[in-house]
């Protein structure tokens, strides 16, 4: 029975082609999905799934694909996953994760993480797939397609993913997971000449009914075997949802009629035509073991009954003890966890606590000798500024007392040399003004006698010219 464990991170990587939240089908040709053809008969995957809402996905975990999905992001549950049986490991803890670009394609997180982790960075998320709120408290566990209990480590822990899972009850995933392992380790593997040829593919019709009004639980969950290797054969099982012991077997062809029109799912349907009889019914012999050994009994032999039935016995008795004693080593691990973390914490508190002290200690100390430094590198500073400025000082007052006599003594200089050249630039000046006076009369005298003499040339020249004009001229004798 799974439960949920305390998660441990693993980066599960997925290549999801841009375009899913808009419903784009993704080509079996193009880069992406192509890397998981491995998992398919002759590298093609089933086709038929061509609604706009299916989602090829290329299942990956430290960078190698581990199983294809073909996912639907209306019914929010893969149709189906395709894988190969690997040896099966241990049990490992569960650790859900979701895939951001189904919801946010445009998101730079490529690999799958952890719902928690991506809480209000990937736009809509939940919008095209299941989330874990849909599964708490429903009633539902998330059951695996492709079981973890048929791989390998690595393929194991990239089984547990939201777009392998479908709402199963625990009774129902219980049985499908037992009898799915059942059948393909017990009566497929050991009827295929070549194991690596061993294609399995595990797939869910999805019903009205749907968890919490989102995520649809399955009518039927279905099982589909190809042994591509000489005297392959194919084989198609059918478990319905409301009969957890139901296990029928049939044709892949019967199985196609049961989902979408037009559904093929295996290449040339794996030589189902031309299979061996003997070897289709060695195995459909091995699967009705199986399937009466858990309805009626594992043998009809009494012996291995009462054997059944002691270990059964034995169990029921051995059962409380087993789980006290997983209690008491929870118990102790839990304590030992709480002394440890306790320890840290105090050990955290004290040496934080010393660390600030030295600290605080180192920055008081490096102020300290800082400002002494400072004093002492400015006392020699300081008395010389002072020197300097009682010298300049000085110089100043020197230069005031020189300017100050040099003032008062040219004022008296000053006055007495204009005093005593005065007398010489007033006499001096008399000659002067006498011959300029005398100069001044001559000319008035002159221009007096010009002017007089201007007139009467004047007054002759106009005489003359009147005597001209009326007195007759006389003959040339005259």
């Amino acid at each position: 029975e799974w439960t949920m464990k305390t998660p441990i991170v693993f980066l599960l990587c997925i290549s999801v082609f841009p375009g899913f939240s808009q419903g784009r089908v993704v080509g079996e040709d193009e880069i992406g999905f192509a890397e998981c053809n491995v998992f398919f008969p002759g590298q093609v995957p089933p086709e038929g799934f061509t609604e706009r809402f299916h989602v090829k996905i290329c299942q990956q975990y430290n960078k190698e694909p581990r199983f294809a999905t073909l996912y639907s992001t209306k019914d929010k549950i893969p149709l189906y996953s395709a894988f190969k049986y690997t040896k099966p490991a241990q049990n490992k803890e569960e650790n859900w994760l979701v895939e951001p670009q189904i919801d946010d394609p445009e998101n730079v997180l490529h690999e799958m993480v952890h719902e928690a982790d991506i809480i209000g960075t990937v736009a809509n998320l939940g919008a095209n797939q299941a989330l874990t709120s849909d599964y708490v408290g429903s009633g539902y566990e998330r059951g695996l397609l492709n079981p973890s209990v048929l791989n390998e480590e690595d393929f194991q822990m990239a089984t547990y993913t939201l777009t392998n899972a479908v709402p199963l009850s625990p009774s129902l995933s219980k049985s499908w997971h037992r009898d799915i392992g059942r059948v393909v380790e017990q009566a497929l593997v050991p009827h295929c000449s070549k194991k690596d040829r061993l294609y399995l593919l595990a797939g869910a019709i999805p019903s009205s009914v749907r968890v919490k009004g989102r995520v649809s639980v399955p009518e039927t969950l279905w099982l589909a075997a190809c042994c591509d290797a000489p005297e392959g054969w194919s084989l198609g099982l059918v478990k319905k949802m409301n009969d957890e012991n139901s296990l029928v077997d049939l044709m892949v062809g019967e199985l196609e009629k049961q989902l979408l029109a037009g559904v093929h799912l295996f290449k040339g349907n794996c030589g189902e035509d031309n299979q061996s009889q003997e070897k289709t019914e060695a195995i459909l012999q091995a699967v009705s073991q199986i399937r009466s050994g858990e309805q009626v009994g594992t043998s009809d032999n009494q012996e291995a009954k009462d054997s059944s039935l002691v270990r059964r016995v034995a169990g029921i008795i051995a059962t409380p003890f087993i789980k006290l004693l997983e209690l008491l080593i929870y118990v102790f691990v839990e304590l030992v966890k709480f002394v440890f973390y306790f320890l840290w914490l105090v050990t955290k508190r004290v040496g934080g606590t010393v660390l600030d002290g030295v600290y605080s200690l180192w920055n008081g100390v490096v102020s300290y000798l800082k400002a002494i430094s400072m004093v002492l590198i400015s006392i020699p500073y300081d008395a010389g500024r002072v020197i300097v400025n009682i010298f300049l000082g000085f110089l100043q007052i020197v230069q005031d007392v020189a300017s100050l006599i040099y003032k008062i003594l040219s004022i008296p200089v000053g006055f007495v040399l204009h005093l005593a050249a005065f007398p010489y630039h007033s006499i001096c000046a008399i000659p002067s003004v006498l011959k300029d006076m005398a100069t001044g009369i001559g000319g008035t005298f002159s221009l007096i006698i010009d002017a007089t003499a201007a007139l009467l040339h004047g007054f002759y020249y106009l005489a003359g010219h009147i005597v001209k004009r009326f007195v007759p001229k006389g003959s040339s004798g005259d």
